[in-house]
């Protein structure tokens, strides 16, 4: 296909239609093609071919398909992690909820850490790598996306520390399967409105089920804030990810069930995360 510099720049214009990181999303699916790492492709540059199957990769793309689709994985929080249709790919804005677990949990670590709506196991496993003394539990209603964890929890050394379990918590008394004294609960719930306009790679590509909640985005808030209580340890807290417009909904639920409320925003000045506790 010719040297790999030409191609990479090729790539990025074509890709720059429906990238906001175009650059980036070449240089990943270069490095994947090339079966390395993308610090490695940057520093051998000038010495490589670009394979023929790079070409499929960049028209997959084109397709608004996700770069982390194409290649199977996602960095988060420094960690990789396998990632498939049948999971929320993990987002940097995410990393709040790690970032903030640290900052809270600085003086005194969770013993037990639970992750409701798991996914690929980025929330639990990311905390897991912070308190090495924790033991995690992820809740998933997919069995897909709970083999994925199960994958990544192995990978990352830590699945003698983490548990899943397949549970939905739209049906009656969820939390009873859970047992409680939680020290930390994460949760990314689905939270975008059904009315909601999302972006193709979005709404063609990732589960459904782990980004809507009815009209207002709330259905799954309505359910999980009252369990809380179920869950929690006296001194425990819960980290929800929010929606950018949901604060003030989400925080009024929350302290009708008694939490005192704390927000955080995220890198984009973005409302973006609640810290609830007693």
């Amino acid at each position: 296909m010719g040297d790999v510099a030409g191609v990479l720049r090729e790539a990025t214009q074509m890709l720059s239609e429906i990238s906001d990181s175009p650059r980036l999303d070449a240089e990943l699916l270069m490095a994947h093609a090339l079966k390395m790492e993308r610090a490695d492709l940057l520093l051998k540059l000038p010495e490589l071919t670009a394979p023929a199957e790079f070409s499929a990769l960049v028209e997959r793309r084109r397709r608004s398909e996700p770069v982390a689709h194409i290649i199977g994985m996602k960095e988060f929080w420094g960690l990789d992690f396998q990632v498939s249709p049948d999971v929320l790919i993990p987002r940097p804005d995410s990393e709040l909820l790690i970032e903030e677990a640290v900052r809270l949990c600085a003086t005194q670590h969770p013993q037990r850490i639970l992750d409701l709506g798991t996914g690929s196991g980025a929330l639990l496993l990311a905390a897991l790598s912070e308190f090495p003394a924790a033991n995690g539990l992820g809740i998933d209603a997919s069995t897909a996306a709970l083999q994925i964890a199960h994958n990544n929890a192995d990978a990352l050394g830590l699945a003698d520390r983490a548990r899943f379990l397949l549970l939905d918590w739209t049906l009656p008394d969820w939390t009873g399967p859970l047992g409680s004294g939680f020290d930390l609960i994460l949760a990314n719930p689905p939270y975008v409105s059904t009315n909601a306009r999302l972006s193709a790679d979005v709404a063609q590509y990732e589960p459904h089920q782990a980004l809507f909640a009815g009209e207002d985005g709330m259905d799954d808030y309505r359910i999980i804030i009252p369990g809380l209580e179920n869950l929690l340890s006296p001194t425990g807290k819960a980290l929800l990810e929010i929606g950018f417009d949901q604060a003030d909904a989400v925080s009024e639920l929350a302290m009708n069930n008694g939490y005192h409320v704390e927000l955080k925003k995220d890198l984009g000045e973005n409302d973006r995360l609640l810290i609830l506790h007693r």
